[in-house]
């Protein structure tokens, strides 16, 4: 149960702390039950004005207690809560942040924060970077996919019809605040979508975290919160490392993209909305993986547990039936990691080591997705 507004502002234990590195774009993530009602954020907006930014699903849980928290502590807080899904992650969106944001006579030093998903929180990210050429920007990420993954780094943008985030900025955030609570009041399919993302952290950097998630996946979907608590840690750790070596993504952080090219694809393939972007993913590590072991990077007992542990995570493990693997093979090549006509594909070397590797035989992809077709 969530703690009131007046215990979480009275509390004195620190929360979970774990610090993005990059220089003076450095910035902290808070992890902690009972967060959005405490005065965490008020030091990170520089004036006296904030707009949160969400959707019509999360705004009516959590908006009004982030408002009183800001307000108590002297902030004058605006609200736009948006349509809620994928499909609205594009360009008509983000023009109706920028008319709200004028309407409302925003200036240069008015914080925009994110409540919301993975959605809210690119979408919102895109306008801070892009409304008067950059105003402040927290993340309060709502879903455990947003907490492990897209809230930090920097990452924003929005969808086009022809490919996923192809349009958008790196811009980071001044923080990051997860709130386990809102966890919660998450649906089990969308826990599930967020467990994906942890899994991948194992996948391709760490394969102690890998065996800590197979022995406690029971745990995280029981929402339990000190393993909850636990993988948002480590989950993080692992993301702020790679992108404090590689802020841009001209090196290693590409490796965060492990499933992600057979998985925009099932997305964009299917309609945004349909999967969810962790299922995507969770199917799209297993077309990884599959095509690791094809070209005898990985053996098949380690392509077997890669497959039982996102199974286990309650995610699909083959691409759609309603996709073929042509028009699926046909959509990655929309994908950004395209670098001179070559799709280049983040696949393993071993559990907790990715590798990026642009020379794939032609024949071998589409092997593994046929292989990993749900139609098999």
């Amino acid at each position: 149960m969530s703690e009131s507004p007046t215990s979480a502002r009275q509390r004195t234990e620190q929360p979970t702390q774990v610090n993005v590195d990059l220089g003076e774009r450095s910035y902290p993530i808070f992890i902690d039950a009972g967060l959005i009602d405490s005065d965490t954020l008020a030091p990170f907006i520089p004036s006296g004005r904030a707009v949160i930014v969400s959707n019509t699903t999360v705004a009516p849980l959590y908006a009004a207690r982030l408002t009183s928290a800001l307000e108590a502590a002297g902030k004058q807080v605006d609200l736009l809560a948006l349509p809620d899904g994928e499909q609205y992650k594009n360009l008509e969106t983000l023009e109706q942040i920028y008319d709200f944001l004028m309407e409302k006579q925003v200036d240069r030093k008015t914080t925009l924060i994110a409540l919301g998903g993975g959605v809210i929180g690119d979408i919102t990210g895109f306008a801070a970077a892009s409304f008067q050429r950059g105003v402040p920007f927290i993340q309060v990420p709502t879903t455990l996919l947003a907490q492990v993954d897209s809230s930090v780094g920097g990452k924003t943008g929005i969808n086009h019809p022809r490919g996923k985030n192809m349009i958008g900025a790196f811009y980071q955030p001044r923080c990051v605040l997860a709130d386990t609570d809102t966890l919660n009041t998450l649906p089990d399919r969308e826990l599930s979508a967020g467990l994906a993302e942890v899994i991948k952290y194992g996948l391709l950097w760490d394969e102690d975290f890998l065996d800590w998630i197979e022995a406690h996946i029971d745990a995280l979907r029981q929402r339990d919160p000190a393993a909850l608590t636990e993988a948002i840690r480590q989950s993080c750790l692992i993301k702020a490392e790679i992108v404090r070596q590689d802020e841009r993504e001209g090196g290693i952080r590409a490796l965060l993209n492990l499933g992600h090219t057979f998985g925009h694809a099932i997305e964009a393939g299917m309609g945004y909305g349909r999967w969810l972007h962790g299922e995507a993913i969770g199917a799209g590590m297993c077309m990884a993986a599959e095509l690791s072991r094809r070209l005898g990077l990985i053996d098949p007992s380690a392509c077997q547990r890669i497959e039982r542990i996102v199974s286990a995570a309650g995610l699909p493990t083959r691409s759609p039936a309603e996709l073929s693997p042509l028009r699926l093979r046909e959509l990655m090549s929309s994908d950004k990691k395209v670098e001179n006509g070559r799709l280049r594909l983040v696949l393993l070397g071993r559990l907790g080591q990715a590798r990026l590797i642009d020379n794939v035989p032609e024949d071998e992809i589409m092997a593994a997705i046929r292989a990993t077709h749900a139609g098999n």
